[in-house]
């Protein structure tokens, strides 16, 4: 999808915040800023926000020096979410409609996303939880995926942030993780998940993880890594988490079953 001009404040607030995140230097903050409107003043609105995303945050990390401003809190999201994961299997297991349950786990770690919620705070995971396990939900998609899920040998899964990693293990043992490839980024960017962030939720020993050779906060196939790209064209099934994915593949040839919390209202529309 194409940037929309409400994005814009929104680049330039998650800047600011990123480079207090990475620095304690008002002067950096500012050159930060200064950096980050000129990009802003150029950049083409018929690309994707997650596109401009990734420019900023290049800036914040070569301004700052600081390589992955968000590592600190992507640990403490890990750790909440860690200590929830036996209620999470409890609930998916004691459930009448076990996939529907596991996919509402899933979209509920959706609301660890520091780029449109940076006040989250961990102990804001319940909640989310609680709220997802009862919101309406797309009925017609949840059938559609049960449809792919019961016959797909390669499904590829596109995770997002991290935290939000462990809240996916439910649903990849209901889909059965061995059929499963988790994807994340291939270098830091926000908070999303990176293989080491993987690794540390547990991921790797459920299912085999790529990453797809860049620090975009999306996917965009034409700048992702050869292997990636070959697996999302043969996977019987891709599911996608989070705005950024939708953001940049909402677009493509292939279906896609898109799980996420709506945290805009550009998105809203």
């Amino acid at each position: 999808m194409r940037t929309s001009v409400d994005c814009v404040p929104c680049f330039m607030d998650q800047a600011l915040r990123a480079a207090r995140m990475a620095s304690d230097d008002p002067s950096v903050h500012e050159e930060v800023v200064r950096a980050v409107s000129a990009r802003v003043a150029d950049f083409d609105l018929s690309k994707s926000p997650p596109e401009m995303g990734r420019v900023i945050h290049d800036i914040v990390r070569r301004t700052t020096g600081d390589t992955d401003p968000y590592a600190g809190v992507k640990r403490a999201y890990t750790q909440a979410a860690l200590e929830l994961l036996p209620e999470l299997e409890q609930l998916s297991e004691a459930s009448d409609d076990r996939l529907e349950t596991a996919v509402r786990i899933a979209i509920a770690g959706n609301i660890i996303d520091l780029g449109s919620n940076p006040d989250l705070r961990p102990d804001s995971l319940r909640r989310s939880l609680e709220s997802a396990l009862d919101a309406p939900l797309d009925a017609a998609g949840l059938e559609r995926l049960r449809e792919l899920a019961g016959s797909a040998e390669d499904i590829l899964y596109i995770g997002d942030n991290a935290g939000e990693t462990v809240f996916d293990r439910v649903l990849l043992r209901e889909l059965a993780a061995e059929r499963v490839t988790y994807a994340v980024r291939g270098r830091p960017v926000i908070n999303d998940a990176t293989r080491d962030d993987a690794e540390a939720a547990g991921l790797g020993e459920l299912v085999r993880i790529i990453d797809n050779g860049w620090d975009v906060p999306g996917t965009i196939l034409s700048q992702a890594g050869d292997a990636f790209r070959d697996l999302f064209d043969r996977a019987d099934l891709v599911i996608a988490k989070g705005q950024g994915n939708y953001e940049t593949l909402s677009g493509v040839s292939r279906e896609v079953v898109f799980l996420l919390r709506v945290k805009c209202p550009v998105i809203a529309r």
